[in-house]
C-alpha cells in the first residue's frame, strides 16, 4: 500500500518559446523544484514511484472532442511562428512541439494513479504533472491546461471501476471552471472548488465562478461545495494547486505550505483515504516544493506541523461561507433549518479590508516578503519521531493486529516514581491500577520528549479518572503550554486544577451543553451520526484549532458510547491540530478491535466507515448553537464551524426550492453509540 508517486521527466520538456509575460511563469522549474524538494527531505524514496504513461486517444475522448484532441496533435508538426498563432486564440495558453506529448503524459498519470489507488496498489498518491488540466475544456485550451487531467481521471474512475461518487476538490487559486462545465450536468460527481473571486475581478473572470453556479439538470447542487458527509465519496480527487500559497505572484495570497498538509489530512478522512491529488498551479518554486513537501508527508500520514499565527478568521471568508450555504441548502438537507445569522458578527472584520483567507492576513506583497523566508525555513518540514505510534497494555497482547510500525510497548517507568503519583489517589493503591499509571508514563514521557508521536494506554474504569488527572499533571510538569483534553463518558474536571488557560477542557457526554468558563466546556453525547459529524466538524474542530494545543488527550471513560469508527475519526481528526502529539487513554473495555483501530488512524490511515447517514437532531443542533453563542467571543474559529454544523433535516425543503439531496437510508434501531 502506501503512497505512489507518478511523474515523467519528459514532462519537463515544454517550454515557452517566444516572449509572453503572461506565461512564462508555467515553466519546467516547476517540475524540477518539487522533486528536488521531495528528494531533499527523503519523501521521493519512501513513495512507490510510478512512471507515467501516455494517456491514450481513446482516454482523452472521455472529455474531450475529437476534433480538439486532433488539433493538440498536429501542434507537432508547426514552427514556432505557427505555434504562436495558434496560442494567440486561446486564453493563456502556449504551445510547443512536445505539447501533446507532455499533455498526454500528464493525463496518463493521472489515470495511472487512479489506477494504482483503486486496485489497491497504494492507497493514496500524487501525480506530479504539467500541463496543468483544470481550466481545459470539452474543446478548448485555457489558462496554460491543455487535457483536463482530473476531470479525464473522474470519468475513467466511473466508466472503468464503476465508481458513483466522486468528490473533486479543487484548492488551486483559479476556478477550474473546466471541470465544472464537464461535470455540471452530472449528479456522480461533486466539485468543490475553493478559489479567489474578487466579485468577478479576478482571473478567469467568470459569473460562474460564483456561489450561485450550482450545476445544470441532474447536476443542480453537485457544483461547489460544503456537505461531503454526506455525499460519501467512493474517491477522492484533488486538483492541487499551490497558486494560493504564500509568495506566489499568481495568487498573491499567504496560504503557509502546512495549509496543504491540513488540508490533505482533513479530506483523508473521506473514501478510506483513497485520495488521488494532480499538480495544477504553483509559480514561486521554493513555496512550491515546500508545499507538494508538505502535502506528501501528510499523504505518508506522518504528523503535519501546527498551523501557525492567530486563529482568527476574516469577513470576507465568513461572507463567502454563509453564501455557499445558503445557494447549497435548498440542495442539501444538511444544510438546511439552521440559524446562521450570528457567523457574521461585527468582531469578525479583516481590519486591513484586503480580500482574506481563513489564513491570517491578505495578500499585501510587502508583508508576504518579509515573512516569505521564516515560511519556507526548511527546519518547518515536521520531523518524524523514531516511534510514530506506540500502544501500552497492561497485558500486552501478542495477537494485537497492528500496523506495521506500530511499537507494542512493554516498558514501564520507575516503580519510585509512579508509587509516588500513585500515593495521591486511592484509586491507585491496586496493582492492576498501578501497572497502568507505570506504563502511561513511561509512554507519556517518550511523546513529551518528542521519541513518540501518538499513543493508547488502557486504564482501568476505576481509576480512568485518577490517571487521566495524573496525565495532565504530567503534561504541565513538563512544561506543556496548552493541553486540550477531550474527555468522553462518565469524567470530571479533575479537582484541584487552576482554570488557568493552560488546559481546555471539553466533554462530550455531559447532561446538558454549558460552558462554565471558556476553557471547561459539556456537551451531550449526540445521538446520531449526523449529529456527531456536526459535533467534531462545528465544536471539537474549530476549537482544537483556536487553542493550537501542544498536545491533545482523549480519554474515553466509562459508559462513553462511541463505536470504534466514531472514536477513530474523532482520533484521526485530533492529529492536525496538534501536530500528530496525540495520546488515547481507553477504559478496561478496549477491545482488541478499538486499540488496533485506534492506532491504525493515529499511524496515518483512514478511520474506518461511519455507516448510515442520519440526520442531527434539533436538540443536538441546538446544544451546539447554544454553546457557540456562549464561546465565539473567546473562539472565534466557531464563527466558521457555524457553517460546518448539520441541521435536523427532519422537514423537507420549501415546496418552491428545488429538491433536497438524498442520502442512503439508515435501518431502523438505537442510535450508533454502544451501552
Amino acid at each position: 500500500m502506501g503512497t505512489a508517486l507518478v511523474y515523467h521527466e519528459d514532462m519537463m520538456v515544454s517550454r515557452l518559446l517566444w516572449d509572453d509575460p503572461e506565461c512564462r511563469i508555467e515553466c519546467p522549474e516547476r517540475l524540477a523544484a518539487a522533486l528536488d524538494g521531495l528528494r531533499q527531505y527523503g519523501l521521493e524514496q519512501r513513495c512507490l514511484r510510478l512512471v507515467a504513461r501516455e494517456a491514450s486517444e481513446e482516454e482523452l475522448g472521455l472529455v474531450h472532442s475529437p476534433e480538439y484532441v486532433a488539433l493538440v496533435q498536429r501542434t507537432q508538426a508547426l514552427s514556432k511562428e505557427e505555434l504562436q498563432v495558434l496560442s494567440g486564440q486561446y486564453d493563456a495558453v502556449y504551445f510547443h512541439p512536445s505539447t501533446f506529448h507532455c499533455a498526454r503524459l500528464a493525463a496518463g498519470a493521472a489515470l495511472q494513479l487512479v489506477d494504482a489507488v483503486l486496485t489497491g496498489a497504494t492507497h493514496n498518491g500524487l501525480a506530479l504533472v504539467r500541463p496543468p488540466g483544470h481550466h481545459s475544456q470539452r474543446a478548448a485550451a485555457n489558462g496554460f491546461c491543455v487535457f483536463n487531467n482530473v476531470a479525464i481521471a473522474a470519468e475513467h474512475a466511473k466508466r472503468k471501476h464503476g465508481l458513483h461518487r466522486i468528490l473533486i476538490v479543487d484548492w488551486d487559486v483559479h476556478h477550474g471552471q473546466g471541470i465544472q462545465y464537464i461535470f455540471e450536468d452530472d449528479p456522480s460527481v461533486l466539485y468543490f472548488s475553493w478559489h479567489r473571486y474578487e466579485h468577478g475581478h479576478f482571473w478567469p473572470f467568470l459569473q460562474e465562478s460564483n456561489v450561485d453556479a450550482v450545476g445544470r439538470g441532474q447536476g443542480r447542487g453537485f457544483t461547489v461545495n460544503l456537505p461531503w458527509n454526506q455525499f460519501d465519496p467512493e474517491l477522492v480527487l484533488v486538483s492541487a494547486g499551490f497558486d494560493s500559497a504564500i509568495g506566489d505572484p499568481e495568487g498573491q495570497m499567504r496560504a503557509t505550505p502546512e495549509c496543504f498538509a491540513h488540508l490533505t489530512q482533513l479530506l483523508q478522512v473521506l473514501a478510506n483515504g483513497r485520495v488521488c491529488a494532480v499538480l495544477e498551479g504553483g509559480y514561486h518554486l521554493e513555496s512550491l516544493a515546500k508545499s507538494v513537501c508538505m502535502m506528501v508527508q501528510a499523504l505518508l500520514g506522518d504528523p503535519v506541523p501546527p498551523l501557525s499565527g492567530p486563529m482568527v478568521p476574516c469577513r470576507s471568508a465568513l461572507e463567502s461561507i454563509h453564501s455557499v450555504r445558503m445557494t447549497q441548502a435548498p440542495y442539501w438537507m444538511s444544510l438546511q433549518k439552521q440559524d446562521v445569522a450570528t457567523v457574521l458578527s461585527p468582531g469578525s472584520h479583516s481590519p486591513d479590508g484586503t480580500l482574506a483567507t481563513l489564513l491570517p492576513g491578505g495578500p499585501t506583497c510587502e508583508a508576504a516578503a518579509t515573512t516569505l523566508s521564516s515560511f519556507l525555513d526548511p527546519l518547518h518540514l515536521c520531523p518524524i519521531p523514531p516511534i510514530r505510534t506506540a500502544v501500552a497494555l497492561t497485558v500486552p497482547d501478542a495477537t494485537l493486529p497492528l500496523p506495521p510500525g506500530v511499537l507494542c510497548q512493554e516498558g514501564s517507568a520507575p516503580r519510585e516514581e509512579t508509587e509516588a503519583w500513585a500515593r495521591l489517589y486511592r484509586s491507585l493503591a491496586q496493582d492492576e491500577a498501578l501497572d497502568a499509571l507505570g506504563k502511561l508514563l513511561y509512554l507519556f514521557d517518550r511523546i513529551l520528549d518528542g521519541q513518540v508521536s501518538s499513543g493508547i494506554t488502557a486504564t482501568p474504569a476505576s481509576a480512568a479518572e485518577a490517571i487521566l488527572d495524573v496525565a495532565i499533571r504530567r503534561a504541565l510538569c513538563h512544561r506543556a503550554q496548552r493541553l486540550f483534553c477531550v474527555a468522553l463518558g462518565q469524567l470530571d474536571w479533575p479537582p484541584d486544577l487552576a482554570d488557568d488557560g493552560r488546559i481546555l477542557w471539553l466533554n462530550i457526554g455531559g447532561k446538558e451543553a454549558v460552558a462554565s468558563s471558556m476553557f471547561h466546556i459539556s456537551t451531550p453525547l449526540p445521538r446520531t451520526t449526523g449529529g456527531f459529524l456536526s459535533c467534531v466538524l462545528g465544536l471539537v474542530l474549530p476549537l482544537a484549532y483556536g487553542f493550537q494545543p501542544d498536545l491533545v488527550l482523549v480519554a474515553l471513560g466509562p459508559a462513553h458510547g462511541l463505536q470504534n469508527p466514531h472514536a477513530a475519526l474523532l482520533a484521526a481528526m485530533l492529529r492536525g491540530p496538534a501536530g500528530g502529539r496525540v495520546l488515547a487513554l481507553t477504559g478496561e473495555e478496549c477491545t482488541p478491535q478499538l486499540a488496533s483501530t485506534l492506532a491504525r488512524v493515529l499511524h496515518g490511515e483512514a478511520p474506518p466507515n461511519l455507516g448510515p447517514f442520519l440526520m442531527a437532531s434539533p436538540e443536538d443542533i441546538q446544544a451546539l448553537l447554544h454553546l457557540r453563542a456562549q464561546l465565539e467571543p473567546r473562539w472565534k474559529m466557531l464563527q466558521v464551524a457555524g457553517e460546518a454544523l448539520g441541521s435536523g433535516g427532519s422537514e423537507p425543503a420549501a415546496q418552491s426550492q428545488p429538491t433536497a439531496r438524498p442520502f442512503p437510508a439508515a435501518p431502523p434501531g438505537p442510535p450508533f453509540w454502544v451501552a
